[in-house]
């Protein structure tokens, strides 16, 4: 189906043509009207917000405090503790709602630095082709070489106390590689369209022409496929805590609590199986939003 051009003549070619239409246009005005986009949505939410502000949801802080009490260790849950109380004697709900920060935190800051690695190197691979795009596309071929969870256990044994930045660091440095080649993929369908033909010919420069219409147009795949891989980056931290790579204490997050019940699963299951249902809620809510997206913003990708 072809669509109508509507070129703009200016001293330096700066705006040569109009967007060409996205079909994904409008599509927002339906999202709310979708169950699966609605229920995960608010799930997402919910616990962005629980991350963001824990005390919205709880009294207190995380950890011992004054609140705790170590005689009432590994108590099941009850009216007063409906988590239960953890191995240090302190309300475990409180514990679990505190550790949806670092745990949330991981997923989003890596998808969002792999977002912004693979949408620069993939558009300029993409774009210019040639040599440029032969170095990029071996780069990431080594980097693919790399079994992606066993690099980062590498990288974080390098560090004796782990904490969210390190963890951050160790996933976003291996988590790009995937994104770039979705984008090169984008933007080589994009670049050979005739809108980008037009503002070439009117003399618009290369990073006018990349950053005004490539971008704006082949983005859209791979903002669906980082929404997807934010549940990932969540799952890969907890674990990597779970086998004790990951974070360590004094930091709070549902890996950690994983891994401390490993030894209490007899005698107090709660401790595994309140973090465990937290944690499945938010990997399954993030993946169910991305599709939701997906099915929106990429038919292709269905």
């Amino acid at each position: 189906m072809s669509s109508t051009i509507t070129t703009i003549s200016t001293a330096d070619g700066a705006e040569a043509v109009d967007r060409a239409p996205n079909p994904s246009r409008g599509a927002h005005r339906r999202w709310w009207l979708r169950p699966r986009f609605a229920i995960s949505g608010s799930i997402v939410l919910l616990m962005i917000l629980m991350a963001a502000f824990p005390q919205i949801f709880t009294g207190f802080g995380p950890g011992p405090t004054e609140n705790c009490d170590i005689l009432l260790t590994n108590q099941p849950p009850s009216a007063a503790h409906i988590f239960g109380i953890d191995i240090q004697g302190c309300d475990y709900y409180t514990n679990i709602i505190y550790g949806a920060r670092a745990s949330i935190l991981v997923g989003i800051v890596v998808s969002v630095i792999a977002f912004t690695i693979a949408a620069l190197v993939g558009a300029i691979a993409g774009y210019f082709g040639g040599w440029v795009d032969a170095v990029i596309s071996r780069f990431c071929d080594m980097a693919f070489g790399l079994p992606f969870i066993l690099a980062a256990i590498v990288v974080l044994q390098l560090f004796g106390q782990r904490n969210v930045w390190t963890v951050i660091f160790a996933l976003a440095l291996f988590s790009w590689p995937g994104g770039v080649r979705f984008m090169r993929s984008s933007v080589l369908e994009v670049r050979n369209r005739e809108y980008v033909q037009a503002a070439r010919l009117l003399g618009a420069s290369n990073r006018r022409i990349i950053s005004k219409h490539i971008v704006p147009n082949a983005i859209t795949p791979l903002l669906v496929l980082q929404t997807l891989g934010v549940g990932g980056m969540i799952a890969a931290e907890a674990g990597l805590t779970f086998i004790g790579i990951g974070l360590t204490p004094p930091a709070v997050s549902w890996g950690l609590q994983l891994a401390a019940a490993r030894d209490y699963i007899d005698a107090a299951p709660h401790l595994l199986i309140f973090p465990a249902i937290f944690l499945t809620l938010t990997v399954l809510g993030f993946v169910l939003f991305g599709e939701a997206l997906r099915d929106e913003f990429d038919p292709k990708g269905k």
